[in-house]
């Protein structure tokens, strides 16, 4: 792992790195905002890891963020540093899983209900989107939302009055998240098609085809099962920080 001590440096890497982002999320950071304040972590060497976590000032310890990863001893270093520092600690631990590149579009003329409308979803989504996912229901996962929309691949299915009622998008990490159908519009086989759907479209635009699921959610992990989807060996696990100035 090269580590760059350079004052000059940095603020290069730190240039090309901006040049990258995405237009929204350049925004101010907000300091409860963990949907955004969120590290992918992976390493060849835990020590490495350990010492990065330590040493150097990559993590903004001062604000609530997320470090989510699929190595498992991510979660006791992770720990062990941010008990060091006096941070409350959420671990939320998923089945990974990743689509199988042959699994077939189901035939739309076979869906219980309407003529479904495949589309995209639309920043306007975002609020429905907010008030459905378990995550959600605040302020920063209603901006997270609409800046993943915006930024990211996504598939919904509309109603005749433009209304979506099943969708999934996709996370700043190219995970997909938030597969939703709306409770009345359930049993319809819109679910199946909205995730190889962008399955499909992640694949045909170069991401990877990969997400993660409660181990209790058993609709989701029948309908995971159903596409062809294949379970990793690894979990993927979501470690949420929050200092003590904002643990109340």
């Amino acid at each position: 792992m090269l580590v760059l001590n350079c004052s000059t440096k940095l603020l290069i890497l730190e240039k090309m790195l901006k040049s990258h982002f995405p237009e929204s999320l350049k925004a101010e950071t907000d300091n409860l905002d963990h949907y955004t304040n969120a590290y992918a972590v992976f390493y060849t060497d835990v020590m490495a890891y350990q010492r990065l976590l330590e040493e150097h000032d990559v993590i903004n310890w001062d604000q609530v963020f997320q470090i989510q990863g699929l190595q498992s001893e991510l979660c006791d270093v992770s720990n062990a540093v941010a008990n060091s520092k006096q941070l409350g600690i959420k671990l939320t631990s998923f089945k990974a899983v990743q689509f199988s590149p042959h699994s077939a579009l189901p035939d739309t003329n076979s869906l219980k209900g309407s003529s479904p409308r495949l589309t995209y979803l639309s920043v306007a989504d975002a609020d429905l989107l907010n008030r459905t996912w378990s995550r959600g229901g605040n302020e920063q996962c209603l901006r997270y939302i609409a800046k993943l929309i915006s930024c990211f691949p996504s598939v919904c299915v509309r109603d005749d009055k433009g209304n979506p009622v099943s969708w999934s998008l996709t996370d700043q990490f190219a995970t997909t998240c938030h597969g939703y159908t709306l409770p009345e519009h359930r049993r319809k086989g819109y679910s199946q098609l909205v995730a190889l759907t962008l399955a499909r479209k992640l694949r045909s635009q170069g991401f990877p085809c990969q997400g993660n699921v409660l181990d209790d959610n058993m609709a989701s992990i029948s309908l995971l099962k159903n596409v062809r989807a294949e379970f990793l060996p690894c979990r993927f696990h979501r470690l949420i920080l929050t200092p003590a100035a904002f643990s109340g």
